[in-house]
């Protein structure tokens, strides 16, 4: 439903939503300076300058004006109307009915009977189970949402929030066809969609168990959690009540929906001129210099002893994932069936890219460091490569 609302926006006001999306990213690059937080650290300030690079890159894009390779089709077109304009609408709206998601009971009510799969497979509650869901038919910033509200209501740990926020934040699985469409892959639909969602999940219940993810604190953000009740019968009973419990101290609708709107627009600010910003540079990296040919050997031990077609442009593309989770179609699509397959399910299992997730992540209250973050994108990769490779062998 969000998605046809931001495709009715976007098709009724053509002209008028890439300066909207301009004028967002504006007030996300000033936000930092304007509250004085623009300097608090290292990280604090390479992004707010990375955010006024991205304002500025925006600018040129929605003046037409600029170098030629800035507008090729895989470059700035991509970056401002696949992705900025797209989160633009995507976490504001999101955020509104976020209101329906969080603050009623359907946490609760859930998280009651996922509890038993969730905690001994992913160290997570089982309310965890919406993002999941919100992520796979939604979008991972919708689910990055969801989650730091309910971090920031002290009803997830550190560690639950960041498991969460790197385990279970994927693309939508409108994005999977995408992807499919491209690697001609979708008389495989059925198969990799399901496949992609288990060996994610699975690789996610392999991070969860060690480090960085292992050694974040359990620890909650607020001076009391409220962590989930434990019941071992009356289970739908016991879930009737806590969400009844939760529902008769809930704000009013038109209030709750105010919160998560400025929530999420202040997301939104901070989400896109990174995106801008951070996916140029690692989109021209990717296109024009030799980097992830160098970073492709983290990789190529793996495809190599996988025995993978095209072992090494296998490595190439699950090392530019990191930069844009398009980009690794781009490089295989000419290569042979399983190698497509395993990149394909590799791009969406992998989860952190900078273009668009990691910035996401940054931007949330979740305590997650750039390093972490690229660890953890190293080991997903690795893990996915090592999982997926012998199921597409026995598959295809």
């Amino acid at each position: 439903m969000i998605d046809h609302i931001v495709s009715w926006i976007r098709a009724s006001v053509p002209g008028i939503v890439p300066y909207y999306a301009l004028f967002v990213m504006a007030i996300g690059a000033i936000y930092p300076f304007y509250t004085k937080k623009w300097n608090a650290s290292i990280v604090d300030i390479c992004f707010s300058i990375l955010k006024v690079v991205g304002v500025v890159f925006g600018i040129l894009y929605c003046l037409k004006v600029g170098p030629a390779w800035f507008f090729a089709p895989d470059v700035g077109p991509f970056l401002y109307e696949k992705l900025v304009i797209s989160v633009s609408l995507l976490v504001p709206i999101g955020s509104a009915f976020l209101a329906l998601l969080v603050g009623y009971g359907l946490l609760e009510f859930i998280g009651t009977f996922c509890r038993p799969i969730m905690r001994p497979l992913w160290n997570t509650p089982g309310r965890s189970a919406i993002d999941a869901v919100a992520s796979f038919v939604g979008s991972y910033s919708l689910a990055l949402l969801i989650t730091n509200r309910v971090y920031k209501e002290g009803k997830y740990t550190t560690k639950e929030a960041a498991i969460i926020a790197t385990g279970f934040s994927t693309v939508s699985a409108t994005f999977m066809i995408i992807i499919a469409k491209t690697l001609d892959i979708m008389h495989l639909w059925n198969v990799y969609f399901w496949t992609t969602l288990v060996v994610t999940f699975i690789v996610t219940a392999i991070t969860v168990r060690i480090p960085p993810l292992s050694r974040k604190p359990d620890t909650y953000v607020t001076e009391e959690g409220f962590p989930e009740p434990v019941y071992k019968e009356k289970m739908l009973e016991r879930a009737w009540e806590d969400a009844l419990e939760v529902s008769k101290s809930a704000p009013s609708i038109m209030k709750n929906i105010a919160v998560n709107l400025k929530d999420g627009f202040i997301m939104t600010m901070g989400i896109l001129p990174s995106i801008m910003s951070v996916g140029l540079i690692g989109i021209v990296l990717a296109k024009f210099t030799p980097i992830f040919d160098w970073i492709s050997y983290i990789f190529y031990p793996f495809t190599w002893l996988l025995q993978l077609p095209e072992a090494d442009l296998a490595a190439k593309a699950a090392s530019v994932g990191i930069a844009e989770m398009f980009l690794p179609s781009l490089l295989v699509v000419s290569a042979p069936l399983v190698t497509k397959f395993v990149i394909a399910v590799v791009s969406v299992s992998s989860i952190l890219f900078f273009s668009a997730s990691i910035p996401c992540i940054l931007s949330t209250d979740i305590p997650l460091k750039v390093s972490e973050l690229i660890i953890l994108y190293v080991q997903r990769t690795i893990l996915t490569l090592l999982i997926i490779t012998p199921i597409a062998y026995l598959l295809l």
